[in-house]
């Protein structure tokens, strides 16, 4: 991995050298634009609206309109804001994990050392775990002042910057406001229903089956060209739609589909005679 970024951990007088790498990565398939007729690939031109000229991005600038007013911003003038030029990542205050809400994580980053004593990086690691709670972070990356939570996995400073309060809307659906009636029944069955899927969660038995089907077209389209037979390649789909059923019934066959689909639970082996 290529870090991204290099700069200081402030932990009250403590400060760990680290550097910081995308936790993340897109596993898509890449596709591009074209024309549909013959296939040509469709390019994007950045044109100037006053003299017609195509500009190169070196010449690229950001502006904010203010009525009749124009004030053009370049590379320069955000460099020179006090936030830009911070290297540092500050501990602002550490919080109980279970108060950050899960909305509000955004993108992930890893930490690494960027000295040759990890002494005080494994410090502030060692804090974390065992005082069970996550560190509230703030520092500029990329022309923003981001907000972050930090937090150890596997044996490695995670960061993962959050959303402001004011980014977050407010759930607010009118559809809500009359509470249906729920009997204890259903009530019930939906709980059998959920234990029925109860399990331990691993992120490893799970694929992204849109990015698996879209290769597998890529690829019989390849062979067959425009001449694919869909339902040779992916099976028949099933047609939506059906028999419309209430909802205690609903669950009720939910239920009773897990049961015959659950794996049969291996019998305790038999002790020989002692």
């Amino acid at each position: 991995m290529r870090s991204i970024w290099k700069g200081s951990l402030s932990f009250g007088l403590v400060n760990v050298p680290v550097k910081l790498y995308s936790a993340t990565e897109d596993h898509d398939v890449p596709l591009h634009q074209v024309h549909d007729a013959d296939g040509g690939r469709i390019r994007y031109k950045r044109i100037c609206e006053l003299d017609g000229e195509t500009v190169d991005y070196e010449h690229i600038a950001k502006a904010y309109v203010d009525g009749d007013q124009t004030v053009i911003l370049t590379d320069d003038d955000f460099a020179a804001l006090p936030v830009e030029r911070s290297r540092d990542i500050d501990v602002v205050e550490f919080v109980p994990t279970a108060q950050i809400d899960p909305i509000m994580f955004e993108k992930s980053y890893y930490l690494s050392p960027d000295s040759k004593s990890t002494k005080a990086y494994v410090l502030l690691m060692r804090t974390l775990e065992e005082s069970d709670r996550t560190a509230i972070v703030k520092f500029a990356l990329r022309q923003k002042t981001r907000l972050a939570a930090l937090r150890v996995r596997d044996g490695v400073l995670t960061m993962q910057t959050l959303l402001w309060d004011d980014e977050v809307r407010e759930a607010r659906f009118p559809e809500l406001d009359e509470t249906p009636k729920i009997t204890d029944a259903e009530l019930k069955m939906s709980k059998q229903l959920v234990e029925s899927f109860a399990s331990d969660f691993e992120p490893e038995k799970f694929t992204d089956d849109y990015q698996e089907q879209l290769r597998t077209l890529v690829e019989a389209k390849l062979e067959q060209g425009d001449a694919l037979d869909t339902e040779a390649t992916f099976g028949r789909q099933a047609e939506a739609g059906g028999e419309v059923l209430d909802l205690m019934e609903a669950l009720k066959r939910s239920v009773e589909k897990r049961r015959g689909s659950a794996p049969a639970k291996k019998k305790p082996a038999k002790r020989s005679a002692g």
